[in-house]
C-alpha cells in the first residue's frame, strides 16, 4: 500500500470525473488542502470518508487502497494484500507508541531522580523537589497510558485526567501550604474537564465529512469555557470579570464558530448543486 501511488490514482480518477480539487473537497465537506495532501502522497483519506470518496470517484475501497483499477480476478488477491498492509501499518503504529512511551517514561524518571538528588544535596532533605516530582507523576499517569492504548487512548487519558486532577491539586496545595491552590484549581479544572469531554464527544460524533460542524461547536464551547472561568475567578479573586483581551478572545471564538457553520452550509449547498449567492 503505497501512499504516493494511491494519491496519483485519486488524482487520475478525480480528473476523469472532471472535478477540481476544490469541487471534490466540497462534496466531502473537507478542505481542498486535504485533497492536495492525498494526491501528493503526504496523507491518506480518513477511514470515515473512504466510502463517500470511492462513490464519487466510481471505484471500490479495494481499488483505492491498491492505487489502481482491478479486474474481477485480481480483486480478491489485492483485498488480502491491502488487509495485510493495513494490519502492518497498525502494528508499526503500536510499536512506535510503545517505544515513545518507554522513552518518555525514562526521561520522566531521570527528571524526578535529578530533582530528588539536587534537593537532597542542597537541603539535606526533601523539600521543593516533591512539587516537580508529584507533577511529573501526574503527567505520566495521564499521558503514558493514553499512548499505549492506541485508538481508545483518548478516553483512557481523559478518564485519568478526570480522576487524578483533584487529588493532584490537593497534594500540591499541601506541599505548597496554600489552601487556595485546591479551591481555585478545582474551580478552573472542573469546567475545563467538562469542555474536554464535550470536545471529544463532538469530534467523535461529527468527524469526517461533518468536521466543520465539530470545529464550530468546539469554538463555541471554548468561548463558553472562557466566560465560565472568568466569572469564577472574578468571584473568587475579587477582580474585574472581563478584560479587553478576554472580550477579544471570546469575540474571536464566536466569530470562528459562526464562520465554521457558514462554511459548512456553503460547502454542503455546493455539493448538492444549490446556487450560493
Amino acid at each position: 500500500m503505497n501512499q504516493t501511488t494511491i494519491g496519483a490514482f485519486i488524482a487520475a480518477r478525480r480528473k476523469a470525473r472532471n472535478l477540481t480539487q476544490l469541487q471534490l473537497a466540497r462534496k466531502l465537506n473537507i478542505t481542498d488542502r486535504a485533497v492536495s495532501k492525498w494526491e501528493t502522497g503526504k496523507s491518506m483519506p480518513d477511514a470515515s470518508i473512504m466510502l463517500p470518496l470511492c462513490d464519487i470517484l466510481g471505484i471500490t475501497v479495494n481499488e483505492l487502497l491498491s492505487g489502481e483499477e482491478l479486474a474481477q480476478e485480481e480483486a480478491e488477491g489485492k483485498a488480502d494484500e491491502n488487509l495485510l498492509a493495513l494490519r502492518r501499518k497498525d502494528e508499526r503504529a503500536v510499536r512506535w507508541n510503545r517505544a515513545t512511551a518507554i522513552a518518555l517514561s525514562a526521561l520522566m524518571l531521570v527528571s524526578m531522580l535529578t530533582c530528588l538528588i539536587c534537593d537532597l544535596s542542597i537541603s539535606g532533605t526533601l523539600t521543593w523537589s516533591l512539587v516537580p516530582v508529584s507533577s511529573i507523576l501526574y503527567a505520566w499517569m495521564v499521558v503514558v497510558p493514553e499512548m499505549l492504548m492506541g485508538g481508545k487512548g483518548l478516553y483512557i487519558g481523559l478518564g485519568a485526567l478526570t480522576a487524578l486532577t483533584i487529588p493532584y491539586l490537593f497534594v500540591l496545595s499541601r506541599l505548597l501550604h496554600v489552601a487556595r491552590v485546591l479551591s481555585i484549581g478545582a474551580a478552573v479544572a472542573v469546567p475545563g474537564l467538562v469542555f474536554l469531554w464535550a470536545t471529544a464527544f463532538v469530534f467523535r460524533t461529527y468527524g469526517g465529512r461533518r468536521r466543520l460542524i465539530a470545529w464550530g461547536v468546539f469554538c463555541a464551547l471554548a468561548a463558553l469555557l472562557e466566560i465560565a472561568i472568568n466569572l469564577t475567578l472574578s468571584h473568587m479573586l475579587d477582580e474585574p470579570e472581563f478584560g479587553i483581551w478576554d472580550a477579544l478572545t471570546i469575540a474571536f471564538l464566536l466569530l470562528a464558530s459562526g464562520g465554521c457553520f457558514v462554511r459548512y452550509a456553503v460547502t454542503r449547498g455546493s455539493a448538492a448543486g444549490i446556487p450560493v449567492a
